[in-house]
Order: structure tokens, then sequence, then C-alpha cells
């Protein structure tokens, strides 16, 4: 278990990076006796320094929903994120060379709430009660905490990542959005996601623990413990459907969700 005084200092370096646009050290290695609780707690610490600074949250996101990612850690539940204003970018957005470490792109659905929800006995039913509507999105993810280390080749931990915001850097909203009562089966959304219009990578959204909507009840149900709601107008990034596509200055990602259109940005 991690010191407030530890807590505190990680968080700090964590916002130094951010701003400095460079990566620091797994805080892992440094800490072998870090804990998932420690690293939420990081995490916290961490966005409370940005709210502090004037920054506001506008909604969460929920990572490592995948079975095939989960395998690859070593965990078996997702991940969870905050989304602030600041990551906040309009379909076709140029965004501005360097505002990134070492970005990725995923493809995932976002849930945009119209009321309020909160667990412990959050279901699926609930989540689409609660739902205004669903859009089409493309999370942008960052590494604040280096992915692999330079000297022992170790990968970074579901704690590193959990501590870094689960790498949430950004969102794209775009396409058509729609009701959870549209005929559109969630489970079979799919989108096709290209780079400079090479193919990438596809996906199908039932990929994410079987619906998307299963990740919102997961995320209202994680956070109960903490008195912690999930408010009316929130956006809810559901978890990705395809492995995340690396991007660097010059390229244009185009997301084809078929009947429910495209999202895109390019990064300048």
């Amino acid at each position: 278990m991690l010191t407030p005084e530890t807590v505190r200092s990680l968080a700090d370096r964590l916002e130094a990076a951010e701003t400095e646009r460079r990566h620091i050290h797994q805080f892992s290695l440094e800490f072998p006796e870090i804990t998932i609780d420690d690293a939420y707690a990081v995490q916290r610490a961490w966005m409370d320094l940005k709210k502090s600074s004037g920054r506001s949250v506008i909604g969460h996101k929920i990572g490592l929903t995948s079975k095939a990612m989960q395998y690859a850690i070593h965990i078996n539940e997702p991940d969870y994120g905050f989304l602030l204003d600041t990551m906040l970018f309009q379909d076709g957005a140029e965004i501005p060379e360097g505002r990134f470490i070492a970005a990725k792109v995923e493809v995932e659905l976002a849930f945009i709430l119209g009321k309020d929800l909160s667990g412990p006995d959050c279901t699926i039913f609930d989540v689409l009660r609660a739902t205004e509507y669903i859009s089409p999105a493309m999370e942008i993810l960052d590494a604040r905490i280096q992915r692999v280390d330079p000297v022992t080749k170790s990968n970074r931990t579901i704690k590193d990542n959990i501590a870094d915001n689960a790498s949430d850097a950004g969102i794209v909203l775009g396409g058509r959005p729609f009701k959870p009562t549209d005929p559109v089966d969630l489970r079979w959304v799919s989108a096709l996601c290209y780079r400079n219009s090479s193919l990438e990578e596809s996906g199908v959204s039932a990929a994410v623990l079987n619906h998307p909507a299963n990740g919102v009840a997961w995320l209202a149900n994680k956070l109960a413990p903490f008195g912690e709601t999930l408010k009316a107008g929130e956006i809810i990034l559901s978890g990705s459907f395809i492995r995340p596509v690396d991007v660097k200055s010059g390229h244009t990602i185009f997301a084809d969700y078929g009947p429910l259109g495209t999202v895109t940005c390019h990064f300048a």
C-alpha cells in the first residue's frame, strides 16, 4: 500500500509528464508493492490536480473490455478513467502536432446519459433506460508512463495503465447518433478503421463484454463503493472493439460505421 504522500508525488509526476510531453518510468517497477487500489488512488489524485486547475469531468472511459486484452495482461475485469472537457474533439478535428506523446486510436460507442445511473446492482436494462442516445466515437490513447521499460524491457502493467488514467487522452464524436430504442442491434454495430486510406482494423461491438452496455453497467457498479453516480449528460466510452492503431503527425484516421455514419480526425 502506497502512502498518501507517494500517491500525490506520482500524480505530480504524471501531470509534469503530460505537460512536458515526455514518458516517465513505470510505477510498477519503482514500487513493486503497488496495488490496483493504489493505482486508482494515483489516478484520482491526478484528476483532482486537473480539476483544481479549472478542468471539468465530462464523463468516463472503460478500457480493457475484450477477453484478448484481459488474457494478455492477466486480469479478469476492465479498467476505467476520466474524460475531461479538454479531451473532447469534434468530428473532422485537426489535432495539433505535439498535443500527445505517443498517440493511438480506437473505435467504440459513446453512451450519452439522459438520467443518473448508479450501482451496486446496475444492469444492462438500467443502462439502456438511462441513455439518451448513443454515438459512434473514436478514443485517442496516450502513454505518459512508458509502455516498455528501455532497460528491463518490461511491459507496463494494469496498475501502470490505471494510474495513467487508463491511457485516456481524447475523444472524437461523430456519425449518426441514435437512441437505444432505435432498431439497431448494439451487439452488431461494426466499424472499419482507416489510417490514410489504408484499412488497419475492423471489429464488432459484441467484443465489448458481449454487449457494449455491459461495460457501462460494470462502471456504475465499480463506482458505487465510492458513493459515486454517473450523471445525466455524461459521456461514457463503453470500450474499444478493435486493437489500437498507432498515429503520428500527418495521419488521418477515418472510422466507417456503415449506416451509422463516420468519424474522422487529422493529426497535423
